[in-house]
């Protein structure tokens, strides 16, 4: 019990510490309890910090009313067009792949089934039938996934009306009475320590540049992607494209899991042929340069932690949380580091004496 007692009284003894560990657990109990019920606010809050960039390079050559009120307006264009043009483009396309995806695993099939005839010292009849089954669990799988997708979306639709009238109202406010909202959390934020304002000085610093720098990523993935896909005449050019694009947000992992479809689409249309050869490999230049070239131009300052890091924070965020769990992986990732590295180092016996 000694050796416990003085562990903790060399890294807990500290205020500063208590008020950081309080702030922590105030926020986890906050998320935790009434997570679901904040969507809406958590979800402004999140547009709003990442339009507030925009906003302060604006604010050096117009008042900030003007800079808030012209980003406001981008921000809803974008939202109307994203609502009226993209999302029934991507719907129609996700109806008639779902129409088209027997036709399309048949056509898989018969090229698997093939196999041992072309290549009989590669691959054996039994091989090719276990990657027909592994086929078979992941499309009934993913046919489940769309079938639950589409009950919930028809279940949440007015929910998804709300929020899409409630978050830009929101976002506005925020933006324009941003510190009035900052002082009043500055007043009844508990804690007020040098500790906590360290803490979130790196956060609001790494997660401002992260979540920017990450929307400029998506960005010009897809575009580049759907640019490839129109070229070599790939169908549902749109609808992959967006999801490579967005398969960003999950390191690693993401760049696999949306292989996967582009693939079998690929496939379906042309077999293996050397169409499907010079699509998939200018697929893998854009991939290679997003890795090699894009992201440590966007992130080389921001997220510093191991590959390795990364992935156990996406296993165990998103086995806690699911999708919201994966998606703020990084983050969370990166807020246990900074609060690590900025933890008070304990004092020696000596050094105390």
């Amino acid at each position: 019990m000694g050796a416990i007692r003085d562990w903790y009284q060399r890294h807990f003894n500290d205020p500063q510490v208590l008020a950081l560990l309080a702030a922590l657990a105030l926020g986890l109990i906050v998320v935790l309890w009434v997570g679901e019920v904040l969507v809406p606010l958590l979800v402004s809050v999140l547009l709003a910090y990442i339009l507030e960039g925009l906003v302060r390079i604006l604010q050096a050559r117009m008042a900030r009313m003007m800079a808030m009120l012209l980003v406001y307006f981008l921000f809803v264009a974008s939202l109307m067009v994203l609502l009226l043009w993209l999302v029934p483009l991507l719907s129609q396309q996700i109806v008639d792949l779902a129409v088209r995806l027997p036709n399309m695993i048949a056509t898989v099939q018969n090229w698997v089934e093939s196999l041992p005839q072309w290549y009989p010292e590669l691959i054996s009849p039994v091989q090719a039938e276990q990657i027909l089954a592994a086929v078979r669990t992941e499309v009934l799988a993913f046919g489940d996934e769309v079938i639950r997708f589409s009950v919930d979306t028809v279940v949440d639709a007015l929910s998804v009306v709300v929020y899409t009238i409630l978050v830009p109202i929101l976002v506005f406010f925020l933006l324009k009475d941003k510190q009035k909202i900052m002082d009043w959390l500055t007043d009844h934020f508990p804690g007020q320590t040098a500790l906590n304002r360290a803490v979130l000085h790196e956060m609001h610093l790494k997660a401002s540049s992260y979540l920017r720098g990450k929307l400029v990523e998506i960005l010009v993935v897809w575009v580049a992607t759907y640019i490839v896909f129109v070229l070599f005449g790939l169908q549902y050019a749109l609808l992959l494209s967006f999801l490579v694009g967005v398969s960003v947000i999950i390191p690693y992992v993401g760049a696999v899991v949306v292989t996967i479809p582009v693939l079998l689409v690929g496939v379906s249309q042309w077999g293996v042929s050397p169409q499907l050869a010079w699509m998939f490999l200018s697929y893998l230049v854009v991939q290679f340069l997003d890795g090699n070239v894009l992201v440590p131009l966007l992130f080389s300052e921001v997220v510093d932690l191991h590959p390795a890091a990364i992935l156990a924070a996406i296993l165990v965020f998103g086995g806690l949380w699911g999708v919201w769990g994966v998606l703020l992986a990084i983050p969370l990732a990166s807020l246990i580091d900074v609060v690590l590295r900025l933890w008070p180092k304990p004092q020696s016996p000596a050094e105390g004496g």
